[in-house]
């Protein structure tokens, strides 16, 4: 009996690697087919619409019919008077709203770049950018890039609102001071003006098991802190001289565009709620994007953009894979 369920066991096992290679293969052949197809997306959403069309829907569903012949009435004026107006002064202000939704690595990043680059074909110095902004933070270099899209926006006069709902902290504010004006939820968390890198080490187990570990390196500070390495005084000294230098360059950039934040007091890593940011100067304004869009929207034209870029599988894997590294040595 013992026989049988050991090759009963056997061939389980085999049956399960022959389907699971041939699953393999076909998404392989499938993963490739589509290697031809257009990969990029753009997706230009009129947020006007969307609001007049819950106005309608609500209206119709309450008013009696006097007072819903007279909204009609009131509706038919209103539109009339938005084509005079495009007419008289040529084009009503345009606001284009990104979302921006952080992750360590501000992947993200890739899609703010075309969306800011498509914008750019197109707006003036009457429009503005309206950015949803939700992050915690990440890697110094994504984040960085970040906020230099948000800068192609300043240098050609562009306006910017960042709208923090929920979280604009760390990296994430460093994108937020760029804007000409930051809004904030009551309760979201702004701030986290600091810098962290955390690196696991596995120098005493390695060492424990007779396991040496050689690290080649051509410079005196081509690696300093190391994952399997005994890591010297030297080394985290030099490794903490770093990131006090990138918290500066934080704290200088935060400076150039909110000269009016006491620095010294923000940029101790702390976070604060939208309430709090307020009085620290952190953020304008208590106001949720809701509000400012549905209030912008009964005199200007509001147009969501987005950009998406689909992935192959085996660029899913790899960045499955990457984000695990970065938990590692960022989280």
């Amino acid at each position: 009996m013992t026989d049988f369920f050991l090759n009963y066991g056997l061939f389980l096992a085999k049956t399960g690697t022959i389907v699971a290679a041939i699953v393999l293969v076909f998404i392989v052949i499938l993963s490739s087919k589509r290697q031809g197809e257009s990969k990029d997306t753009f997706e230009i959403k009129k947020l006007n619409k969307k609001y007049e069309d819950i106005a309608m829907l609500m209206n119709t569903s309450m008013l009696p019919k006097g007072g819903l012949k007279k909204y009609l009435k009131e509706k038919k004026d209103k539109l009339k008077s938005i084509k005079k107006d495009k007419k008289d002064e040529g084009q009503r202000k345009r606001i284009y709203v990104l979302n921006f939704h952080g992750d360590i690595r501000a992947s993200a990043v890739a899609s703010l770049r075309e969306e800011i680059t498509a914008i750019l074909m197109v707006a003036s110095a009457n429009d503005e950018v309206f950015m949803r902004l939700e992050s915690g933070g990440g890697v110094v270099h994504g984040y960085g890039l970040a906020a230099s899209q948000l800068m192609r926006l300043r240098e050609k006069n562009i306006p910017l609102t960042v709208s923090v709902d929920k979280v604009a902290a760390s990296g994430g504010y460093m994108m937020a001071c760029v804007g000409n004006r930051i809004i904030a939820a009551p309760f979201s968390i702004v701030g986290s003006i600091g810098v962290i890198a955390q690196v696991p080490n596995f120098y005493k187990v390695l060492k424990k098991h007779d396991v040496d570990f050689e690290q080649f390196t051509a410079g005196e500070f081509k690696r300093t802190v190391t994952m399997f390495g005994e890591n010297t005084e030297e080394a985290k000294r030099k490794f903490r001289e770093e990131i006090e230098d990138i918290h500066v360059l934080f704290k200088d950039f935060i400076v150039q565009h909110r000269p009016d934040i006491d620095i010294a007091k923000v940029s101790t890593g702390e976070s604060w709620p939208g309430t709090r940011a307020l009085e620290q100067k952190l953020v304008d304004e208590l106001k949720t994007s809701d509000d400012y869009l549905l209030e912008n929207s009964q005199h200007a034209d509001i147009y969501e953009v987005s950009y998406t870029s689909k992935k192959s599988l085996i660029e899913k894997i790899g960045f499955q894979f990457q984000s695990v590294i970065d938990k590692w040595q960022y989280g």
